[in-house]
C-alpha cells in the first residue's frame, strides 16, 4: 500500500515542546491546539496563523490551505516564505524541509526557532537544526531485535512526499544512500560494543571445508600434522585428536586371480 502524506511514516518519538514554548502558543488563542507537533506543524496553517499575530496584514489566513496533501503545504510554504522576506526574516531551511516532511524532531525545532525570533527569547536546551532529520535517537530507545533492517531504515527516512517533492532519481539515490551508510555505521557500532550477541560466519568468498582447492590442502594439514609433515588428506578446519582405527578388508576376486588385501 502506497505510503499517505500523512505524518504517519516513522513513528513518533516521545517528545514534546519546552513548557515555557507551550505557554507562548496557548496564548495566542490558535483555531487548534497542537497535540501531534509533527504532524499539525506539516501544512504551514499553524504556522501562518502565528505568525498573523504579529504581522496581521502580511499574513491573510483565508489565502491558507487547511489540507495536508503535498500541493497544499507547498503552497502555504511558499506564502509563508515571501510574507516573512518582507519582514527580513528567515527560517531554516532545513528544518522547514523536514517539517514539510514530517521528519523526526523537524517540526518542534523549527517551533521553538519561531518563538526565538518573535519573542527575543532563547531557550538553553535547545539544539541547533540539524541538516539530516532521521529517526535515529527512536531506533536507540528500541530492542536490538526490534530496530529497523536496511530497507526499513530508507522507507522510515525517504517519504513519499519527499520523493514527489523532488521527483530527480540522481538526487534520491544520494539520500538513500546516505541513509544505508548510516545504517550500516550504527550496525558496526553495535558489533563492536557487543561482540556477543553477533554469532561469527564464514565470508562469502571463504570456501567451505568439502570445496576447498586441492593446492590448500599441503597447506592446511601442515598446521594440524604432527611435528610440521606434510599430509594428503584433510578432514576438517580444525586438528581433531581423535584416533582413527582403520580395519582390514578381504575381497576374493575372481576364479584365477590373487587375493588382493586393501
Amino acid at each position: 500500500m502506497a505510503q499517505s502524506s500523512m505524518c504517519y511514516a516513522v513513528p513518533p518519538k516521545k517528545t514534546g515542546l519546552p513548557r515555557e514554548v507551550v505557554q507562548w502558543l496557548q496564548t495566542l488563542d490558535l483555531s487548534f491546539h497542537p497535540r501531534n507537533v509533527r504532524r499539525d506543524f506539516s501544512s504551514g496553517y499553524l504556522v501562518a496563523q502565528i505568525f498573523s499575530h504579529y504581522y496581521p496584514r502580511d499574513f491573510s489566513l483565508h489565502s491558507y490551505d487547511r489540507g495536508t496533501s503535498l500541493s497544499a503545504k507547498q503552497r502555504n510554504w511558499s506564502q509563508i516564505e515571501r510574507a516573512l522576506e518582507k519582514q527580513n526574516l528567515y527560517l531554516e531551511e532545513e528544518a522547514v524541509d523536514g517539517t514539510i516532511h514530517c521528519k523526526p524532531r523537524a517540526a518542534e525545532l523549527l517551533v521553538q526557532e519561531i518563538y526565538t525570533i518573535l519573542t527575543n527569547r532563547r531557550i538553553s536546551d535547545v539544539k541547533g537544526p540539524e541538516s539530516d532529520f532521521t529517526d535515529e535517537e527512536y531506533q536507540k530507545l528500541l530492542p536490538s531485535l526490534a530496530r529497523s533492517t536496511a530497507s526499513k531504515a530508507i522507507k522510515n527516512n525517504l517519504t513519499v512526499t519527499e520523493i514527489k517533492a523532488v521527483p530527480d532519481i540522481s538526487t534520491n539515490q544520494k539520500k538513500a544512500e546516505n541513509i544505508l551508510r548510516r545504517h550500516l555505521e550504527r550496525k558496526a557500532a553495535e558489533r563492536t560494543l557487543n561482540p556477543g550477541r553477533f554469532k561469527v560466519k564464514p565470508k562469502r568468498n571463504q570456501p567451505a571445508p568439502k570445496n576447498v582447492p586441492p593446492s590448500q590442502l599441503d597447506k592446511r594439514s601442515n598446521t594440524c600434522s604432527p611435528g610440521g609433515n606434510t599430509s594428503k588428506l584433510w578432514f576438517s578446519p580444525t586438528c581433531s585428536r581423535a584416533s582413527v582405527s582403520f580395519k582390514e578388508i578381504k575381497v576374493l576376486q575372481a576364479a584365477g586371480l590373487p587375493l588382493v588385501n586393501y
